[in-house]
């Protein structure tokens, strides 16, 4: 008996209707990146493990998928260490290679690699598929898209005000309601030297950014079991619970951080982008968000993530602030910020809003029905023209019943349909159906071209 076919737990196909929906997104993410001067790129789905481990922290490298070395990947792997099921030990034994966790690292690979081509600040965008081993639930898959917008080689805040606007313009083009939180990493590294804490700066800024799944109990539980005081876990509560407006949480946070220079700086950073928003006026809610954290180990100034107000589901956009990502493939001091909209998430948001175009201009238009013999090279040649004034058709391909054909334009969604019989072959015409009215109409070819245009697309 054959087996039942199946794919990857956290994987998915998209059907036809689905890669419409997909592809609106891409395009429209595009199309803004692409108007902020953004040019694309695109790098390999694996890379190197030398390239990936030791860049996302210890929770990101035991998420990244290794791939077994070609060949017999055991040949060359440790006896004693295979006998004691060492698997973290052996892995740089039978491995070399890892599907990429995210698109910002396999970038700063390429700036390093390409930085005699490339002409600084290096604006790119890039529409690519990563992989984690993570447990798959809801809005949070083992195979997803990435839609990440970066710059290098300058440290402007202009940067991230831009970004900013990237975001507010992205979303409202898809008519999804949401709030930027920002927050900055070295008000975060500040607070930690305040508490005498600075060498626990990463445990510190992946437990705070868990705040919103586990709760503040959890919190502080995880950051006593890292090895905080219980003073300093005291210290941290009304920082990461400030309230008020942004400058009353900012003016708060200079007597907190008074002491610390690096925490003075992210806080003047984020005085100057709110500065700059306020000029702009921008219809996007942007909140200071000082539990903001976000996990990965590269972060070093201001950091984003964006939530959709009306479905409940993790971030759909996030990045930040890397001053020397380049550093650790031997070029220095080339400081970057980006932001990555989460494809995935975003396709679901819009799924249970239902805001997805009725009419998308992507499937057929018109489908012209097939009567055989001279009846069909009647209905191909109005067909090439029909194509040619840029209108989606096709002809049922084969000379089939009446009622199979039409059944075909209905599961299809196809608006129109073209009966070209003997009569109407005769006669120099051509009968249009609008298949959501029913209504029909003897139309000349021109005239069957300027009707369709004028319906502009698709069924509702």
């Amino acid at each position: 008996m054959a087996q039942k076919p199946g794919i990857p737990k956290g994987t998915r196909d998209f059907s036809p209707v689905e890669m419409v929906k997909r592809n609106y997104i891409f395009d429209t993410v595009k199309s803004v990146f692409q108007k902020y001067g953004y040019m694309p790129i695109e790098t390999p789905a694996m890379e190197n493990l030398s390239t990936l481990m030791g860049k996302y922290g210890e929770e990101g490298d035991k998420l990244l998928f290794k791939i077994l070395n070609s060949g017999d990947y055991l040949s060359k792997a440790n006896d004693q260490l295979l006998a004691e099921k060492e698997s973290n030990k052996l892995i740089n034994q039978i491995s070399e290679k890892g599907l990429r966790y995210d698109l910002t690292v396999p970038f700063a690979r390429y700036v390093v690699q390409h930085q005699s081509e490339i002409t600084f600040p290096f604006k790119r965008y890039q529409i690519q598929p990563v992989w984690r081993a993570d447990r798959p639930q809801k809005g949070r898959y083992r195979e997803f898209f990435q839609c990440d917008v970066d710059v290098v080689g300058s440290n402007s805040l202009l940067n991230e005000v831009e970004l900013i606007q990237v975001v507010d313009e992205v979303y409202r083009l898809l008519n999804i309601n949401v709030v930027l939180k920002l927050n900055n990493r070295k008000i975060l590294t500040g607070i930690a030297e305040v508490i005498g804490a600075a060498d626990k700066i990463v445990d510190i800024t992946v437990a705070i950014d868990k705040l919103d799944k586990i709760g503040l109990e959890k919190v502080n539980e995880e950051l006593a079991s890292k090895g905080l005081s219980s003073t300093a876990i005291e210290t941290i509560q009304p920082i990461i619970q400030l309230s008020g407006t942004t400058q009353e949480k900012l003016a708060q946070l200079k007597e907190v951080l008074s002491s610390s220079e690096v925490g003075l700086k992210g806080i003047e950073e984020l005085e100057t982008v709110f500065t700059y928003l306020d000029h702009l006026k921008l219809e996007l809610e942007v909140e200071l968000d000082l539990t903001l954290a976000r996990g990965l180990n590269y972060y070093t100034g201001a950091i984003f993530e964006v939530k959709a107000k009306d479905v409940a589901i993790g971030s759909i956009t996030g990045g930040g602030r890397y001053d020397d990502l380049t550093g650790i493939f031997g070029l220095k001091d080339v400081s970057g910020v980006g932001i990555s909209f989460g494809a995935d998430r975003i396709y679901d948001v819009m799924n249970q809003l239902d805001s997805f175009p009725k009419k998308d201009g992507v499937r057929t238009q018109v489908l012209f029905v097939n009567f055989g013999d001279e009846d069909e090279l009647y209905a191909i040649h109005a067909l090439k023209n029909v194509r040619a004034a840029g209108i989606n058709a096709e002809v049922y391909p084969d000379n089939g019943k009446m009622k199979k054909q039409m059944t075909y334009a209905n599961k299809k969604q196809i608006p129109f349909v073209v009966l070209c019989g003997e009569q109407e072959r005769k006669d120099g015409v051509f009968t249009l159906k609008n298949m959501e009215s029913g209504e029909q109409s003897m139309v000349t070819l021109e005239e069957l071209v300027k009707e369709i245009q004028a319906s502009g697309g698709l069924m509702n």
